[in-house]
């Protein structure tokens, strides 16, 4: 669950089920009360419906919660953590980072690191889009060394500058507007 949206849903089918929660947030819910192996099914069975999956096992459960952690620090947070992200990550989570490093890689196929780093260039194309900050604030903004490191990621993640992206873009958006 990484937007609002999700948890309005999970927090609705939660309480057509009637079962009791507390709190829905990014991928976690808590209960008040246990729940029922066919509330269980059911609820997976609705949320599939919707798009969104009931994880089961410890190793999904605590990808979810560096996916979140990551999308959180990332695209909700004002600024970016001044420490390292691996650090954070750990303390977040309260484990080493190599365990969830290995972990996450294990099952993802790709690195935290890289994971990062493509919400990262996320983050940016929407900030590009947005017109409101040049490259050089940009790359401030999400801890790049320069706005040529930031450039050089970008291009090797999409394929395009990002001079040449927030053209597009733009054209984009103009063509949308003339009809």
């Amino acid at each position: 669950m990484v937007s609002l949206r999700c948890k309005m849903m999970v927090h609705e089918e939660l309480n057509n089920l009637g079962i009791k929660h507390a709190v829905v947030d990014l991928g976690m819910v808590d209960l008040l009360e246990d729940i029922t192996h066919e509330q269980r099914e059911i609820l997976k069975r609705e949320l599939l419906k919707s798009g969104l999956e009931l994880l089961d096992d410890k190793k999904s459960i605590l990808i979810e919660k560096i996916k979140n952690v990551i999308t959180e620090m990332i695209h909700y947070y004002e600024e970016l953590p001044k420490e390292n992200f691996s650090d954070y990550i750990s303390e977040k989570l309260g484990y080493d980072y190599t365990y969830l490093a290995n972990i996450f890689s294990e099952v993802k196929g790709i690195t935290i690191q890289h994971y990062i780093i493509i919400n990262k260039i996320e983050k940016v194309k929407e900030l590009l889009l947005y017109d409101e900050l040049n490259l050089t604030e940009i790359s401030y903004k999400l801890n790049y060394s320069s706005a040529a490191h930031l450039s050089n990621q970008f291009k090797k993640i999409t394929g395009l500058s990002p001079s040449f992206y927030k053209q597009l873009g733009l054209k984009r958006k103009n063509n949308l507007e003339d009809l």
